[in-house]
């Protein structure tokens, strides 16, 4: 009578949502400046190249100097500027140095102050996480009700499927709890 294989569908699905939820977090929380040179931080920043939109790794190596400078030599010297004003209209924050050849990005230490305005933007963005899984959770118990309600699942069945749909959800939920304390200890770290 059950088609094992729609509930099997839900399951993954749930799985495949839940961590893409984390990853997307992490990939977040890796462009959020915490004090120390980040090459992630230049992932969103897109640079006019011949007509094209390009990210800047895709057109430059980008090194890390000292710990608190990043060093962006573009393969074509030609696009510096373009970089340069790429860096500047973004929400990056720092104003680049360019020498000609390469451009430099130095990471200023972070104020006792805008460490603590980082912890709460990292906390509310595992909120927002944390929400989104539970939409998660929601969107497949619905799914697997639907399939109770049109009697494909008996009861028994059901209440096992939603253990695992809680399971799940729990350690989706833990892990985003450790990755955001992961990054406020980063961020608080002096």
């Amino acid at each position: 009578m059950l088609d094992e294989t729609l509930v099997e569908e839900i399951i993954l699905t749930l799985d495949d949502k839940l961590t893409k939820t984390i990853s997307v977090l992490e990939e977040d929380f890796a462009s959020i400046r915490a004090g120390r040179a980040n090459p992630h931080i230049l992932d969103k920043v897109m640079v006019d190249y011949y007509g094209a939109m390009t990210p800047v790794s895709q057109m430059a190596n980008i090194s890390v100097q000292e710990g608190r400078c990043l060093v962006i030599s573009p393969w074509d010297v030609s696009a510096l500027k373009g970089i340069e004003k790429a860096i500047q209209v973004s929400s990056i924050g720092i104003t680049p140095t360019n020498d000609g050849k390469v451009i430099r990005l130095v990471f200023p230490e972070l104020t006792e102050e805008r460490r603590k305005d980082l912890v709460k933007q990292i906390r509310r963005m595992g909120e927002d996480a944390k929400v989104a899984e539970r939409n998660i959770r929601r969107d497949a118990m619905d799914q697997l009700k639907k399939l109770k309600n049109d009697k494909a699942l008996s009861e028994d069945e059901f209440a096992s499927y939603e253990k695992d749909v809680e399971k799940q959800v729990s350690e989706a939920v833990a892990k985003i709890e450790s990755v955001v304390a992961a990054k406020e200890k980063e961020i608080l770290t002096v």
